[in-house]
């Protein structure tokens, strides 16, 4: 535990973290708990477990990785902007590609940060997402901004582009071989709503069968891990 601060010190900024890697979290506290105006005050893994200690803590920012342990960050963050407005987020992600960033932002995250980044940008980011700013790593905001100038068009060009972040994530979990079941118990849906989310990312996919969608979700998430 923290030392106590003194009475002619501004009060630290607490910062709570929500990876699903340990080490990552491990660094990530070692990192902050040196910068003399920065603690971090409490860390989970999945949203749920975030969620209820975020509600006791109240931090002044969370760390927020995509990828959950059988959680979805996005969805964490639209909770987070229901519940905890006051709480500003920050996503730290390996995800490179531009349309995670967008989804991130409309969710509510004030900064989109690339796990690769240095730890001297890490810690630039979380200042400047305290300060009210934006901060995007400088990949991700390119790939954005190149969307922008080329218009709707490229924006759809994709059809993971297309799904919703809900849609997104059903597609996710069929890339890591999970069945429908198990799926509905990760997302707490019922089975029938996990089916109508596959029929709409096949159609969008223009796919016809259920084989097909797996193989394509299986594809697009050795795709993005290769």
């Amino acid at each position: 535990m923290s030392a106590p601060s003194s009475p002619n010190l501004p009060r630290k900024k607490k910062v709570f973290l929500v990876d699903d890697h340990p080490l990552v979290r491990e660094w990530l506290t070692n990192l902050i708990n040196q910068q003399p105006d920065l603690e971090v005050c409490g860390e989970a893994e999945s949203g749920p477990e975030a969620m209820q200690a975020i509600l006791s803590l109240k931090p002044d920012i969370a760390i927020v990785d995509i990828a959950l342990k059988d959680s979805s960050g996005i969805e964490l963050i639209k909770d987070l902007k229901q519940s905890s407005p006051g709480v500003a987020v920050l996503v730290l992600s390996m995800h490179e590609e531009s349309h995670y960033a967008e989804r991130a932002l409309r969710a509510g995250a004030r900064g989109y940060l690339m796990k690769r980044e240095t730890t001297r940008k890490v810690i630039a980011a979380i200042h400047k997402v305290l300060a009210g700013e934006l901060s995007i790593s400088e990949g991700i905001a390119a790939g954005m901004a190149a969307k922008f100038v080329a218009g709707k068009a490229l924006m759809t060009g994709s059809p993971v582009e297309q799904l919703s972040d809900r849609e997104l994530e059903v597609f996710e979990l069929l890339g890591q071989g999970r069945g429908t079941r198990q799926i509905a118990e990760v997302l707490r849906v019922s089975v029938k709503t996990v089916q109508a989310y596959c029929a709409r990312i096949k159609e969008k996919f223009n796919l016809a069968s259920a084989t097909e969608l797996v193989r394509e979700a299986v594809r697009w998430r050795e795709r993005r891990h290769s």
